[in-house]
């Protein structure tokens, strides 16, 4: 995700240099277009299903029903946030507002590689444990 959000903020800067008659102006378009796809297929595969899977995995039994429904909510709330702000920050600068989403990206790259643990053939309970 990170990294075709980097080709689209890149596009989006070297387009600000180049007249919109010019080949290269239609190609930066289409380079574009191609990295929102991609980070769209990238997050559907990933990300965006990630909220789920970690609070089926690490949630105990009894504030499942609680604690997944706060995580639900706020993985909606951040969602409708980033479409809330999404048309005011292309307004600002189109290469600005995905070089914020690809370092919101790292970001949370690397938080999932420091805090999320592996729980690739553990049981409840010593995930559990791990929290504790």
């Amino acid at each position: 995700m990170a990294l075709s959000l980097l080709v689209v903020s890149i596009s989006f800067y070297l387009k600000e240099y180049i007249s919109p008659d010019s080949d290269l102006y239609a190609t930066l378009s289409l380079v574009s277009v191609a990295g929102v796809v991609v980070m769209v297929i990238a997050f559907s595969l990933g990300l965006g299903a990630m909220p789920w899977i970690i609070m089926s995995e690490i949630l105990p039994i009894n504030t499942k029903g609680l604690a997944g429904s706060f995580a639900t909510l706020a993985n909606l709330f951040f969602s409708w946030l980033v479409t809330l702000t999404a048309n005011l920050l292309l307004d600002w600068s189109s290469g600005g507002t995905f070089t914020i989403y690809t370092a919101v990206c790292v970001f949370t790259a690397g938080f999932v590689v420091i805090w999320v643990p592996e729980t690739k053939g553990k049981t409840l309970e010593e995930i559990q444990q791990f929290f504790r």
